[in-house]
């Protein structure tokens, strides 16, 4: 049985995460005064590179537990996840305890780390999953759109898995929006024209991101 999401050990992460980012990148953050200084939130990032979800975890100004794929939880590392209060979750089924632990941290009040499109890629929000509708419609809980922008940069990289050592990575935080329409409904339906609300928001916010980054 997974452990309880623990809000101290996120914060700690957090702090080990300022430091290794501040490091090894040079972030510029914009926005992030825009992040719930109280309450549950939902940070829903762009995903292209393994490196966001560190990035973002070490920028945010509040302690955040992302919902991680299986198959990173995976001998030391997967202790280590744990450890700093992330969350496991098996893309391949519906992982009820995953489900469980995600409304448990929004539930307490906290924030929950999704990267909305399941998987790297473009890193464009163009395929959302239904998971953030229906995490947010259940909670209640605001998204906050993330763009990171850089960290899938090829050029000059002296270790292969990372963004070139020192370069600059842009993390854009924008309004927080609800996803439904405050009814509570769960339908398909419901969910659906939610996914979709939140696609054009998240998309929205990522034009905007380039325009002030010139990324």
């Amino acid at each position: 049985m997974s452990e309880a999401p623990s809000e101290r050990r996120a914060e700690a992460g957090r702090r080990l995460g300022v430091g290794v980012i501040h490091g090894l990148f040079r972030p510029r953050v914009l926005g992030a005064w825009k992040v719930p200084a109280t309450g549950p939130a939902i940070l829903a990032v762009n995903h292209s590179h393994n490196v966001d979800g560190p990035v973002v975890m070490g920028v945010s100004p509040r302690a955040t537990h992302f919902l991680i794929k299986k198959e990173a939880f995976i001998g030391p590392l997967g202790a280590f996840l744990k450890g700093i209060g992330q969350l496991e979750v098996d893309r391949t089924t519906t992982d009820r305890m995953a489900i469980t632990n995600a409304l448990g941290v929004l539930e307490n009040g906290g924030v929950l780390g999704i990267f909305p499109e399941g998987t790297r890629g473009e890193g464009d929000f163009a395929s959302l999953r239904a998971g953030l509708a229906y995490f947010a419609v259940r909670s209640g809980a605001p998204i906050v759109p993330v763009a990171v922008l850089g960290s899938a940069e090829r050029r000059g990289r002296l270790v292969k898995a990372l963004p070139p050592l020192r370069s600059r990575i842009d993390i854009v935080f924008g309004d927080p929006f609800e996803a439904g329409d405050g009814s509570g409904r769960r339908t398909r339906r419901a969910l659906d024209e939610a996914t979709t609300h939140i696609q054009k928001q998240l998309t929205e916010h990522l034009e905007t991101a380039r325009r002030l980054t010139g990324r």
